[in-house]
């Protein structure tokens, strides 16, 4: 009989944790969750509620070996996360397998380590009760508000749309960027930068970069100027120098490992928190869920060691920083790693680039500040009173730089050119002028969110917590109310003006403005979606609501509020709103925009969404002949399309001719252009146009398509023809019965040779999988 059963979440924390307890301790995983709300029905209770909760169908084997190994222990201890979710599967633990609450054992710790573990069972504590309520609350919360609007969304935007408390205000955010966006004017000014030559003691010369410390609003401007130092003379009005300090960052919170994560290694959200998880459950960081920055006294101690060893006494400056965030409550630790001693780790390269990111950004909190010696130097003329400006910055001593230095979203747009070390200078020198350019610049309008600085912002307003940036980014992307995307820039003209001896020349280049990769653009489905919320149920996507909400599950969470009156006040002024929205009338479909009249037929022009996307529509149903209807392409949006770009949609799908007795029409797709030939579709290259493309292009890409398609299908079988043999992306594979099976890597170049026999032998003995790199932990 075993004395102690141990159960956590998940399998890999489980084998951790196995490893630092006796044999008279068994631990198991509860995969997360072992009860939830049922998946089609709203699951609580319409007067009193409360959630009723079910066991799914794929973890009802679960959790009945988790009952027999429960009546066969003496002691059953819950091991689940620190955090309000871990609590609430500890609690779920408690009723399914029916374990007294006031009895059983609850164990907490935020870092997975021998040390932590055994301190956890000489300490055990009961479930606490709040932290489980404020978890129902939120999941209840979310359950009434997603349940209660998409049948809305249904109705009146379009079939299978949802909605979600935290996730609509998500949307919000980047919809009123992109509208920001589009309503900024760029204006031009035009900057003054001039290089100067200074003769040093030894008779060489040496260069000054330098700024103009105003900048002109027109091109006229700007040449009188240049007129003007046509004939100056310049010298060093004043030179001062300014000793500075810089503090290192705070060491890792779940937001700002998000952020620095995206920053520098260019991790999504979602995936620097499943690479952290593993991390956590190796043993090797602490708890990735927190909002604080605080360290323990023994990761102060090790870091000092660690730094003292690595780089000297010099470099080492232990502190405590202090959590600042509102409500911070997810746990009681900074993301640091479990062993300042462990430089580097075994694992996947994902796993060992967070690891040195975290492990850096640890140490370099503990290190000395930066020493800088910043030098302005202002040159000035008699000729006017405006003044070059030159800095120059020397790190005397470059402390947790040495380590680590935080990124910033504006790292491109922040750095000073002109910043550099300067050669001997001093008041009164006379400098000689060796070029003075001015640059017309346009200013700059508000940027697309990142993944990282939508969560920034989600944290500065209080909307959210550590647990739920992740899923909430994730989750508008899955619903394609958001794209991860580049935005295609535009070129744009700018002109240099160069005064060089008494010549000013003139040089036209082009930029290119607008160009972004990896942004958050809202899809014509989200703008009208959030457009909808905003007008229907402002309460719902008000900033200050949703993070009074999050303040109101702290007050759960400490005690100081009933879950069920927090729930009943919600629905009671939910429930009506709902209503009146779902029975009121209106003439247009949410989303719906009248672009003119199309002068062929006279029929009204509108774009809408229709139940497969955004459409444009000629004619109404009121009218003798159908309306007719054209998806619109990827790349024009619903905002912004204009009559003529509308129109233009109708030229397509156009007959060109036949091949091999079947036509060839070409069409426009959401997707974009293509051809379509007896049912098969091929799409147009980029550089061909829809309005132009001949017969003969389009008999040539429907024969590239097929080539590809018969290297693609490498061997079919008379014996079964669910059976093939393909060509895939990472080399050949074998298809059968909708799974796909590896081929050994000796085997590859005979794949078109495989037998049926062998091909059965391989479905039946697949090859082992790729053993993943274990993980060292000291």
């Amino acid at each position: 009989m075993q004395e102690n059963l141990v159960i956590v979440e998940s399998p890999a924390k489980a084998k951790t944790i196995e490893k630092f307890l006796g044999d008279d301790f068994k631990v198991m995983s509860s995969y997360g969750h072992i009860r939830d709300l049922k998946k089609k029905e709203l699951s609580i209770d319409k007067d009193t509620l409360q959630p009723a909760y079910v066991i799914p169908k794929d973890k009802e084997e679960l959790v009945k070996r988790l009952r027999e190994s429960a009546k066969k222990a003496d002691k059953v201890w819950l091991a689940s996360d620190e955090d309000r979710e871990g609590e609430a599967i500890s609690w779920h633990l408690c009723e399914v397998l029916g374990l007294d609450e006031a009895s059983t054992n609850r164990i907490v710790f935020h870092e997975i380590t021998k040390p932590a573990i055994l301190a956890a069972i000489e300490n055990p504590r009961h479930l606490d009760m709040n932290l489980v309520n404020a978890q129902q609350a939120r999941r209840v919360l979310d359950r009434i508000v997603g349940f209660k609007l998409s049948p809305v969304l249904w109705r009146k935007v379009k079939p299978a749309l949802s909605a979600g408390r935290v996730q609509s205000v998500a949307v919000r955010l980047i919809v009123e960027r992109e509208r920001e966006i589009q309503q900024f004017k760029s204006e031009p000014y035009y900057r003054i930068n001039a290089i100067f030559a200074i003769t040093n003691a030894d008779g060489s010369q040496s260069e000054v970069k330098t700024e103009l410390d105003k900048r002109f609003s027109t091109h006229e401007e700007a040449i009188a100027f240049l007129e003007k130092c046509k004939d100056a003379e310049f010298s060093v009005a004043n030179v001062t120098k300014k000793p500075l300090k810089r503090m290192p960052a705070p060491p890792f919170t779940t937001s700002t490992l998000q952020q620095e994560a995206a920053r520098k290694l260019g991790f999504s959200v979602s995936q620097t928190m499943m690479v952290a998880q593993r991390l956590y459950e190796s043993g090797l960081i602490t708890y990735m869920r927190t909002d604080s920055v605080n360290l323990s006294n023994l990761c102060i101690g090790a870091a000092k060691e660690e730094i003292i060893k690595l780089y000297g006494e010099e470099y080492s400056s232990p502190r405590n920083f202090h959590t600042h965030s509102k409500g911070a409550q997810e746990a009681h630790e900074a993301i640091r790693p479990t062993y300042m001693a462990n430089t580097t780790i075994e694992g996947t390269a994902q796993e060992r680039r967070l690891y040195d990111l975290i492990w850096k950004r640890t140490a370099a909190s503990q290190m000395a500040e930066a020493q800088i010696e910043k030098t302005t130097v202002s040159i000035a003329s008699s000729k006017f009173d405006e003044r070059f400006i030159a800095n120059g910055e020397v790190v005397k001593f470059d402390g947790f730089i040495k380590v680590y230095r935080e990124s910033t979203d504006d790292d491109a747009d922040q750095q000073d050119e002109f910043a550099h070390n300067l050669p001997p200078i001093k008041e009164g020198d006379v400098l000689t002028r060796r070029e003075i350019s001015s640059t017309e610049r346009y200013s700059q309008g508000p940027t697309r969110y990142t993944e990282a600085s939508l969560v920034h912002k989600l944290e500065e307003l209080g909307i959210g917590r550590p647990s739920t940036y992740a899923p909430t980014i994730s989750t508008i992307q899955q619903r394609e109310y958001v794209i991860k995307g580049d935005k295609k820039g535009e070129e744009r003209p700018y002109v240099i003006d160069t005064l060089r001896g008494i010549k000013i020349t003139p040089t036209r280049k082009m930029e290119l403005t607008g160009n972004e990769k990896g942004k958050l653009l809202p899809t014509d489905i989200g703008i009208v979606v959030n457009d909808f919320l905003m007008e229907n149920f402002p309460a719902i996507m008000d900033y200050n609501f949703t993070a009074k909400v999050e303040q109101q599950f702290d007050q759960i969470a400490d005690g100081k509020e009933e879950w069920t009156d927090m729930m009943k006040h919600f629905d009671q002024e939910f429930e009506p709103t709902v209503d009146k929205v779902m029975n009121a009338r209106s003439e247009h479909k949410a989303g719906e925009r009248q672009l003119g009249t199309d002068p062929v037929s006279g029929h009204p022009v509108f774009v809408k969404i229709g139940r497969y996307g955004p459409v444009v529509q000629i004619g109404t149903a009121d009218d003798d002949e159908k309306p007719r209807f054209a998806q619109m392409p990827a790349d024009k949006s619903m905002e912004t399309i204009t009559l003529e770009e509308a129109l233009e949609l109708f030229k397509l799908p156009r007959t060109i001719g036949e091949y091999e007795g079947k036509t060839v029409t070409i069409g426009a797709g959401r997707f974009g252009p293509y051809v379509l030939h007896n049912k098969k579709y091929v799409s147009l290259p980029k550089d061909e146009d829809p309005m132009t493309v001949t017969l003969d292009t389009a008999i040539s890409l429907i024969e590239e398509k097929r080539k590809a398609e018969e290297q693609r299908h490498l061997k079919k079988f008379d014996e079964d023809p669910k059976l093939e043999v393909l060509n895939g992306r990472y080399g050949p594979y074998i298809a059968y019965d909708g799974a796909n099976y590896r081929i050994p890597r000796d085997l590859h170049e005979k794949a078109a040779e495989l037998t049926y026999e062998q091909c059965m032998d391989i479905i039946k003995n697949p090859p082992a999988p790729k053993k993943r790199t274990t993980v060292k932990k000291k």
